[in-house]
């Protein structure tokens, strides 16, 4: 295995950390992040380039209409409590354009903003006695004052791997999602096992094959659905015969390691590791 430095650069979004006395909304830096379902508050200044709503785009919205998220640097972020109209070129775009927007740390603030959204909406009342949550002054956290169940976002651990034999990788095509380009085996961690375990279990569900060599590569976090990545590489372990689970994906199989498309992305763990994978790194 040779050293590389990650192409896939995460270091932005680990400065997402909860202060006790967020900012007030209408500072200079205060940056606005709205939603409409799966879809984002922005304006488009170029293909694939963006810029997020300030306080003073809509400075009539009183300020307790925002919640403060995360910071990035000296950049805070604050979510609206309810969808702001579009106006003066702001429109709403599909979360998924952010896979390939730039700059990249907005893009990744935006994808990481939905999923705290969807987070606060679905935790107003208390899930056990109906009563209004109450939010932590201390901590990323809901809780009840009635009968003080507490409530943490959810991070769901699943594993990426990327499984070898020879000169060819095993990749993938998913079964009834929207996204239809070529992936590596992917699966959720189950309750009890650890995630090398996951690993073995995956596998052997979607395609009928054994595996050996795990080598752990790194996370990302993904939050377009709440996870956080554990990227595998390893190695065949016997029979190279497929047997696909059609209930989870369209199609399985070997390629090339020089048939492995570009990343053209440039955003997700998969193709980082195909990528590797495809130049002799891995």
């Amino acid at each position: 295995m040779k050293e590389r430095n990650s192409s896939n650069d995460t270091r932005h979004w680990q400065s997402h950390v909860p202060c006790r006395i967020p900012p007030c909304a209408s500072g200079a830096d205060g940056i606005l992040l709205s939603y409409q379902g799966r879809k984002v508050l922005v304006r488009l200044t170029g293909d694939k380039e963006f810029v997020y709503p300030r306080h003073a785009d809509y400075a009539d919205i009183g300020e307790d209409q925002f919640r403060w998220l995360f910071a990035e640097d000296r950049a805070q972020f604050y979510l609206a409590k309810e969808a702001l109209p579009e106006r003066d070129g702001f429109t709403y775009v599909s979360i998924n354009f952010m896979r390939a927007a730039r700059p990249r740390y907005l893009a990744f603030a935006g994808i990481a903003g939905l999923s705290l959204h969807n987070w606060y909406s679905n935790h107003i009342y208390c899930g056990h006695c109906g009563r209004p949550m109450v939010h932590s002054e201390n901590e990323r956290m809901v809780h009840c004052d009635h009968c003080h169940t507490m409530i943490y976002p959810r991070i769901c651990p699943a594993v990426i791997v990327a499984v070898r034999h020879g000169d060819k990788l095993l990749v993938s095509k998913y079964a009834g999602r929207e996204y239809k380009n070529i992936a590596l085996l992917a699966g959720f961690a189950e309750v009890g096992e650890t995630i090398e375990e996951t690993v073995h279990r995956e596998v052997m569900e979607e395609v009928g094959i054994r595996v050996k060599n795990l080598q752990f590569y790194k996370s990302q976090p993904w939050c377009f659905t709440d996870t956080l990545l554990f990227g595998f590489f390893c190695d065949l372990d016997g029979d190279d015969r497929l047997q696909v689970d059609h209930g989870e994906l369209a199609t399985a199989g070997w390629i090339d390691r020089k048939d492995i498309p570009e990343d053209t992305e440039k955003a997700s763990l998969t193709m980082e590791m195909m990528t590797l994978f495809k130049q002799g790194v891995y």
